[in-house]
């Protein structure tokens, strides 16, 4: 099971951060990542991240401004968001892959399991 939680209301320029705790199964060995969900948008990768923590991929629209991270010690993934603007507004959603893969993938059909979305929404 992965619980997704800390989103909220923030002025655009603000800080997030978003934690997704996962229990029930072995998810730390899993790449996870970070999708989002605009009102009529399609469900896209924000950021995700290796097993180990050691190599990961964000969308071109978060760089800099977003940081994905991870401590298995504690079955926990965390998105920090600072600079947080209008069209960052979305539910966001955590997500694990199980399939081994040497470098997190982007492609939302390789993602297994699914938390339930916490919302995040940035006023000008």
């Amino acid at each position: 099971q992965l619980q997704a939680s800390g989103g909220g209301s923030v002025q655009a320029g603000g800080s997030l951060r978003l934690s997704c705790a996962a229990s029930g199964r072995t998810y730390m060995r899993y790449n996870m990542a970070w999708f989002r969900q605009a009102p009529g948008k399609e469900r896209g990768l924000v950021a995700a991240i290796s097993w180990n923590g050691d190599s990961a991929r964000y969308a071109d629209s978060v760089k800099g401004r977003f940081t994905i991270s991870r401590d298995n010690a504690k079955n926990m993934v965390y998105l920090q968001m600072n600079s947080l603007k209008p069209e960052d507004t979305a539910i966001y959603y955590c997500a694990a892959d199980r399939t081994a893969r040497p470098t997190p993938t982007d492609w939302s059909k390789a993602y297994n399991y699914w938390g339930q979305g916490t919302l995040v929404t940035v006023s000008s």
